[in-house]
């Protein structure tokens, strides 16, 4: 996609009009760039920065950059003025003139003179005046939108659903670069020796206090690690890992995974029963469940099978009530996610929650039919909507007389999160995703 002549600014330039105009995921653009340009240290380090940063501050970038330009513009050369703005506003270490040349030289180059001029206009008047103040901005929902850079409509659900203050300490979170951390497979090391393997590679490595079998790093990508490649850890979220919690995993237990690509949660699964028992991995497509087996096979598990299948149709291919634990992990608005993947927010909409909600009772209600007498039904989402989390599952237990709730068990640091059967986490909590889990127990005698 970006030619190897081509420096990061304008890779960046590129990576963000790929996203702006096609919808295209930031992540996997990235690392085609990385990959494809042979870039390394500092150039990754920066083309990260500028095109996450960018794509996270866009609604603020632009609301600065309003009172400076007084014509329509095309999509590119808005997205390089954003790009260049937020270098000046939020990175220190660049000078202003620098930025300002690199701008002006990317619109020579895809533009004219008339656009370059133009650019390099806009700049200076921006170095010159100072930006707009936000505290012109009155309406309180407003201000927090444009200040955080999340969607008017998405600040005003959130402040009905939560409040307005813990609304804004959200999105305020999910403009922070998340942490990165790793679950050890316990199965082959604990995580103190993992920590010192991993430290012997050159990373920072802190234990987390979160989950037992986590680790944090400080410093480096852990997915370039021997140690990922040889099995030791898989790259997870601390609140995903919290999931396989909630199942109350047993040896030699017989477990439905549900929707379960790329399959952070069947090997986490997997890793509890020690060897044992069986987890079946669901997801839709193919290709998916290829990933899932990928992941089983580095991390040396050999009691996964996979099966490509339409989680809303599974009762159609297992025999009732066969599972001592089903986990339903629903494909949701992904809001909880949004420090890691900033694009979300700009392509979601409530009509989107709406449709998710239906698919999630669907699955929901179709797995269930195959949990044992006495067997657990988990549900969990990525996201912090109350409509896809605590409004389905309100609806799943009127519907479902032969469930009742189970008290949900995590980690000692969590439980006091946990409300009875469920818990809602929040980025802020502790730095990890937006997470919803809910448990549930099949009655072990129900006259229906």
């Amino acid at each position: 996609m970006v030619n190897k002549n081509k420096n990061v600014r304008e890779a960046a330039l590129e990576i963000l009009e790929a996203v702006e105009k096609n919808q295209a995921y930031s992540n996997l653009l990235l690392n085609h760039v990385i990959k494809r340009n042979h870039l390394i240290g500092p150039d990754i380090g920066l083309l990260t920065e500028i095109t996450y940063g960018t794509l996270q501050r866009k609604i603020t970038l632009d609301y600065y950059l309003k009172s400076f330009i007084n014509k329509k513009i095309e999509t590119w050369v808005q997205i390089l003025l954003r790009l260049s703005l937020y270098q000046m506003v939020y990175l220190d270490k660049i000078p202003d003139r620098a930025i300002i040349y690199e701008a002006v030289e990317i619109a020579k180059k895809r533009g004219h003179r008339g656009i370059s001029g133009m650019v390099n206009g806009i700049l200076r008047a921006v170095q010159r005046e100072g930006l707009p103040s936000l505290e012109k901005i009155q309406d309180p929902i407003e201000r927090v939108a444009i200040e955080t850079s999340h969607p008017a409509w998405m600040v005003k659900r959130w402040s009905e659903q939560y409040g307005l203050e813990k609304t804004k300490t959200m999105c305020e979170t999910n403009l922070l670069a998340p942490l990165q951390t790793a679950r050890v497979n316990t199965t082959k090391a604990p995580p103190e020796v993992v920590k010192e393997m991993l430290e012997e590679e050159g990373f920072e490595i802190q234990l987390s206090p979160i989950v037992p079998e986590a680790i944090r790093s400080l410093k480096g990508n852990l997915a370039h690690s021997k140690a990922f490649t040889d099995g030791f850890i898989t790259i997870q979220d601390e609140s995903s890992m919290l999931v396989t919690y909630a199942l109350n995993i047993e040896e030699n237990q017989f477990v439905l995974d549900a929707c379960a690509a790329p399959g952070g949660k069947s090997t986490h699964i997997a890793e509890k029963l020690h060897g044992t028992g069986k987890v079946i991995s669901l997801d839709l497509h193919e290709h998916k469940t290829k990933l899932i087996q990928q992941n089983a096979i580095r991390l040396g598990l050999t009691n996964i099978e996979t099966k490509a299948m339409d989680s809303r149709k599974v009762a159609q291919h297992f025999e009732k009530e066969l599972f001592d634990r089903v986990l339903v992990d629903a494909p949701c608005s992904g809001l909880g996610v949004l420090r890691k993947k900033p694009d979300i927010k700009y392509s979601k909409s409530v009509q989107d929650i709406h449709n998710l909600q239906i698919i999630q009772k669907n699955i929901l209600h179709e797995a269930a039919r195959l949990v044992k007498p006495g067997g657990l039904l988990v549900y969990s989402t990525c996201t912090v909507d109350k409509e896809e989390n605590e409004e389905t599952v309100n609806e799943f237990l009127r519907s479902s007389l032969d469930f009742e709730v189970f008290p949900l068990q995590l980690t000692d640091h969590i439980q006091p999160f946990v409300d009875k059967y469920r818990v809602q986490i929040f980025p802020q909590d502790f730095g990890g995703d937006g997470f919803f889990i809910a448990c549930f127990r099949k009655k072990e005698s129900w006259n229906k």
